[in-house]
């Protein structure tokens, strides 16, 4: 493509970048071909183990907030104003405790509020708020 300027005899030239992107694309097929062979392969004959099993992991506290905002834990219905007394002692039994906190998508905002509030006035500072998405 040529520019037209007031003096007809000069002409600009255009790089061809076509080349330069042939060039490219065989080196990043180059690369994607060899990278798995680059790979540390000595080949070692590992010892054989007997399988260790993971530490038991508690089963976390979950907490659920029904639509007509009754509070429960683990299925057992319990007061709001006890909630807090409740997470106390079983932070007492297990230092570790993991408080999971469901609630009803109808519950009113200020129901999980006061929930979560209670379970960090009871000293638990792990917990997961379960959604659905």
């Amino acid at each position: 493509m040529a520019f037209s300027t007031q003096d007809s005899d000069e002409v600009l030239s255009e790089m061809n970048v076509t080349p330069l992107v042939d060039v490219m694309l065989v080196l990043l097929v180059v690369f994607i071909v060899t990278a798995p062979m680059l790979t540390n392969a000595i080949p070692i004959n590992l010892p054989k183990t007997e399988a260790v099993a993971p530490p038991d992991q508690k089963d976390p506290l979950v907490v659920s907030i029904d639509d007509m905002g009754k509070v429960f834990i683990n299925k057992d219905e319990i007061q709001p104003g006890l909630l807090e007394s409740n997470l106390q002692a079983a932070k007492a039994k297990d230092a570790e405790l993991r408080v999971q906190l469901q609630a009803d998508d109808q519950v009113d905002y200020g129901v999980v509020a006061r929930a979560m509030a209670s379970i960090e006035r009871a000293g638990i500072t792990k917990l997961a708020v379960i959604t659905a998405h």
